[in-house]
């Protein structure tokens, strides 16, 4: 059933033609994914599409009733409430019909009348009905699924990073589940494990989506339809992300046979035509006229589109290293309590494609900051190896602001102003954008530009820190193939699990607590090695050359631990049943005694004490589940 769409769509700024009579239909439930290269007008049919806030022509059809979340609606968070009180605004009425429920059981201890008794029956039925038991335990482990410890819950949203009230939105979008949820980057600031929760949850959640994101896994992995925008154009495929590429591509090059095709015909055409005009008898005359009706006639293929501008480019080549590129000897850091890593001890060796993985906050840009010379460690070395010229990609992309694109290249190059324009050119900064202040660029030219300073350095050595951030598809598979032609080695923080799993020879996970586990192979055989194995071979915590008895003594103990949180999940799960069950037959005794309010009173206070057995249960549940 039709929830959301557009019939010829436009949108432009001045001259500037953003979207051209763009006509789409999205039915209740779909999840779609909205594509195209930075600039296109995704974020700005997503706008359109929530509150009609930029000028257009054509029409918007939601179907009536239905509501709408939209993951820049930032007016919800009020600064002055803790992250969990923000997640429990999202069930006001919920919290509301509780106080209710409190005052009317208050009530009834004064007045044992039938009709408190009805209206207190009634209100819980409808409290349950809508999940009033569950919306706390609810809220919170949402909260710790998004990557918020249990520390964090009494933060003020106000002390929060730009990030992290991201991903409160997020969150509470989540947790509100309305009609139809427009997500803008919602993979933005995520690590790969809450990733994973968004990508369940979603493919789960009985809201319609349409969401925009630059993570083919991601995409893959929820979407089922791809609205694609194009040249101010937009065109629906039927299919996830990976298949619309390749369902694409073969409509172009069949689009672009039948052109070529036809063109040759045309061309043998009107050929023979002007023959016959140059016999010029009457059965040639006749014969022309005839042929050019049947030319007028016939419809024309039109020629495909050229694609928008991509990048291309390779770093430029610098003297070869030796084999041990990097050795970290007993490295260690924190911030007061907090121990991010300790005794590191690894090597790097050369044409390395190393990267680090593992939940934010972990301690996984800190280490590229220390390797990169920009934070001390607490304690302990690390060395590289001879002829190494290091690259630094940083993801806060410190930048002069207040000079223009060209400038920023030029205060750090020997380049001259020609092969500037030429390298400049080559990142999509053509004629007068060489001349924007680096102010009021955005995300996606901000990387590029950082991109084009780093390529220009003749380094053999990359220290990259989430570089496929704010970069679109296109750019991502350029960066991709840079460094995969790259021939010096690659050190790199990442979350996107495609671009890991395509340029990553070895992995270092940061697990948390200081524990680092470290592999040989992409993401893909990373994910599917076995944990037991894993703990086996290679896991170490703090000092990866331990002594073997201790590193036995070790792996034991964890393995003894995992049996015994596997067990306790187990039980738990049991025990909530049990209780859930307990709760039903609860409230079926309850409808049979409406009119006994000592009996009703007493079943209340054991379904609450139930209640709260169950919401503490689910907790221990939550934090086992995530590893705590």
């Amino acid at each position: 059933m039709f929830i959301i769409g557009t019939d010829k769509l436009s949108v432009s700024f001045g001259e500037k033609v953003l979207l051209n009579e763009i006509s789409f239909s999205i039915n209740q439930g779909e999840k779609v994914s909205i594509v195209g290269v930075n600039g296109a007008g995704k974020s700005t049919l997503m706008r359109l599409l929530f509150d009609r806030s930029i000028p257009y022509t054509g029409n918007i059809f939601v179907a009536k009733g239905k509501s709408i979340g939209h993951l820049e609606q930032q007016n919800k968070l009020n600064p002055e409430d803790t992250v969990y009180e923000a997640a429990l605004s999202v069930f006001r009425a919920l919290a509301e019909d509780e106080k209710r429920l409190e005052a009317l059981s208050d009530e009834m201890k004064e007045n044992h009348s039938d009709e408190i008794i009805a209206r207190f029956t009634s209100l819980q039925q409808r409290f349950e009905r809508a999940g009033g038991y569950e919306y706390k335990s609810r809220a919170k482990g949402t909260l710790i699924s998004m990557g918020f410890s249990e520390e964090m819950l009494d933060l003020k949203v106000g002390a929060l990073s730009g990030g992290q009230r991201t991903i409160l939105q997020l969150s509470l979008l989540i947790l509100e589940e309305p009609d139809i949820l427009l997500l803008d980057e919602p993979t933005n600031h995520l690590d790969i494990k809450s990733l994973e929760w968004l990508e369940d949850k979603l493919k789960k959640i009985r809201s319609t989506v349409l969401l925009i994101s630059h993570d083919r896994l991601f995409l893959d992995h929820v979407t089922e339809k791809t609205l694609e925008i194009e040249n101010t154009h937009a065109k629906l495929y039927s299919v996830p992300y990976s298949r619309y590429r390749e369902e694409k591509q073969k409509e172009r090059e069949i689009q672009d046979r039948h052109y070529k095709n036809q063109q040759k015909e045309i061309a043998r055409m009107e050929a023979f035509i002007a023959q016959q005009k140059r016999w010029n008898r009457e059965k040639n005359i006749i014969a022309a006229e005839s042929r050019q009706k049947a030319l007028d006639r016939m419809v024309k293929v039109e020629k495909a589109e050229a694609l928008p501008e991509s990048l291309s480019f390779q770093f430029s080549e610098a003297l070869e290293t030796g084999e041990d590129v990097l050795t970290i000897r007993n490295l260690s850091k924190g911030y007061g309590q907090k121990n991010l890593f300790s005794s590191l001890n690894y090597e790097v060796k050369k044409r390395d494609r190393l990267v680090i993985i593992g939940a934010n906050g972990s301690g996984k840009s800190t280490l590229l900051q220390i390797l990169a010379g920009n934070l001390p460690a607490d304690s302990g070395s690390f060395s590289f190896g001879y002829n190494v010229r290091l690259g630094y990609y940083d993801q806060y992309q410190h930048l002069n602001e207040n000079s223009t694109v060209l400038e920023e290249i030029w205060d750090e190059s020997d380049l001259n102003h020609t092969q500037i324009r030429s390298l400049l050119a080559t990142f999509l900064f053509k004629g007068d954008d060489v001349f924007k202040e680096i102010r009021v660029l955005s995300g996606g030219e901000r990387a590029r530009l950082v991109l084009a300073k780093l390529m220009q350095k003749k380094v053999n050595v990359l220290l990259l820190d989430e570089p496929t951030n704010h970069l679109d598809i296109e750019s991502r598979e350029a960066l991709e193939n840079a460094l995969l032609s790259f021939e010096g080695t690659v050190i790199a923080v990442s979350h996107d699990r495609y671009f890991i799993n395509k340029i990553a020879t070895r992995i270092l996970s940061f697990k948390g607590d200081g524990v680092i586990f470290g592999y040989n192979g992409n993401y893909a055989s990373y994910q599917s090695y076995s944990q037991d194995e894993a703990n086996a071979a290679q896991e170490e915590k703090g000092r990866e050359n331990a002594p073997a008895a201790n590193d036995w003594a070790e792996q034991k103990r964890k393995k003894q631990e995992e049996r015994k949180r596997a067990g306790r999940i187990q039980k738990i799960e049991k025990e909530i049943s049990e209780a859930e069950d307990a709760m039903k037959r609860i409230d079926e005794e309850a409808l049979n005694c409406a009119s006994d309010y000592v009996k009703l009173q007493e079943l209340y206070t054991k379904r609450e004490a139930l209640q709260q057995k169950c919401d503490a249960l689910l907790e221990e549940w939550t934090l086992l589940e995530e590893g705590q």
